[in-house]
């Protein structure tokens, strides 16, 4: 879909290519910058996020990419691993709108590649603890603990005071974001040497893989996928678990689904951690805005990354999609610092960390699902598992191997 304006022959027209429905909202904001902007128009094409990787690749090899787009941060490394992405340290330099402090530090390095920004967060998204409080008050907690110790002990009074039918916490075996973030929180890289090799085997992952198949093994997790429970705020509104690991888009769905008398029963915690609440680290996730080599209009494009980054932009954004603005000034409005719920995140994207840097870091997580759910379902022991994940990994990641060394005798020559 197109927010077209009129051909015209005067002044610059920026392609800006966005995804679901940001690209849909973002286009009304589009007329306040032109208006700021003279000779600078902007035709906003919005595509589903199902097609757009494959869109910005074909468009990358057509020599057809935009001049901006929105890109989710996971893809930033692969982007930039083609020479799609125009490097962004110069013009940050110069702008007295857009400086590093000025965005939580955890998403801003979900940007940044051998110490170079290639793109700026646009909004941004993490995971926090949703919890029933009042059932967590009946096993004699008024909040979720800040160790793993902790919280595990008060998954343990949940389980106890629920019965036997019912779940300390939801965790969908069929999702890789929870054992992945326990690693992170366990101080594993996720991979190691570089982005070479994976490091799952190690003593980090398989400590934090132990907690987490614990809570399935000692019953205070349900075996269960996210199409094995039909209706999930229901079966969450009727006790069948106390808590389960989710990110801010379920606040309003928690706000428009839960019934009125138990709109005061839940509630939103940033993670517990091994050690307490400064490990307990989650995902950097959201959406960048970056700019392509390509462009012949990087000056304008420019001014629309500004554009956006503004505070009162990002407030302005969010309020149209819902999603949570990057910008650490716009978390002063009353509309999220006055929101309990939203408090939580705020806490968490102060300790947020990216996924490993690499371009297989989607494929890598579908294998963590893998090798995750034929332990949880009892089919291969722990260290077996994790072996061979390893291995898949290691395969994975070959070209990525190649590619470091082919790079390391050219600078040697």
């Amino acid at each position: 879909m197109l927010a077209c304006h009129p051909n015209r022959d005067d002044g610059i027209t920026l392609r800006f290519w966005a995804m679901g429905a940001e690209g849909e909202q973002v286009a009304q904001m589009m007329p306040e910058f032109e208006h700021e902007n003279p000779g600078i128009h902007v035709r906003v094409q919005t595509m589903p996020w199902s097609a757009a990787h494959e869109k910005l690749l074909t468009s990358f090899v057509g020599e057809a990419t935009p001049d901006v787009a929105q890109l989710g941060n996971t893809w930033v490394p692969e982007f930039e691993a083609i020479h799609a992405l125009e490097p962004l340290e110069p013009y940050v330099a110069r702008s007295a709108t857009v400086k590093s402090e000025a965005f939580f530090r955890g998403i801003w390095d979900t940007n940044v590649i051998a110490d170079t920004a290639f793109g700026i967060p646009w909004y941004v998204d993490t995971r926090v603890i949703f919890y029933r409080r009042d059932l967590l008050a009946k096993a004699g907690y008024d909040s979720i603990p800040t160790t793993w110790a902790g919280w595990r002990a008060a998954m343990e009074a949940v389980k106890r005071q629920q019965g036997p039918s019912r779940y300390a916490i939801f965790l969908p075996t069929n999702e890789w974001a929870q054992p992945m973030i326990l690693g992170l929180q366990a101080g594993s890289p996720i991979l190691k040497d570089d982005g070479q090799y994976g490091a799952f085997s190690d003593s980090a992952f398989s400590r934090a893989f132990d907690f987490y198949l614990g809570l399935f093994r000692d019953g205070l997790a349900p075996v269960f996928g996210t199409n094995d429970v039909a209706n999930v705020y229901q079966e969450f509104g009727r006790g069948l678990f106390a808590m389960w690991i989710t990110g801010p888009w379920n606040v309003g769905e928690m706000t428009k689904r839960l019934p009125p008398e138990l709109q005061r029963a839940w509630a939103t915690s940033p993670l517990p951690g091994p050690t307490g609440a400064a490990s307990g680290v989650s995902l950097a996730g959201g959406s960048s805005i970056v700019l392509f080599r390509a462009s012949s209009h990087k000056a304008a494009a420019w001014k629309l990354v500004e554009y956006l980054s503004r505070p009162e932009q990002q407030l302005r954004f969010s309020r149209l999609t819902g999603d949570l603005p990057a910008s650490v000034a716009a978390w002063r409005d009353s509309s999220l610092s006055g929101d309990p719920h939203f408090r939580a995140f705020y806490t968490q994207l102060q300790r947020v960390t990216p996924l490993p840097k690499v371009a297989e870091v989607e494929i890598i997580s579908s294998k963590l699902i893998e090798a995750s759910e034929s332990v949880i379902r009892g089919h291969v022991p722990p260290e077996r598992a994790l072996a061979s994940l390893d291995r898949d990994v290691n395969q994975i990641l070959e070209k990525r191997r190649w590619i470091l060394s082919r790079n390391a005798q050219v600078t040697a020559r």
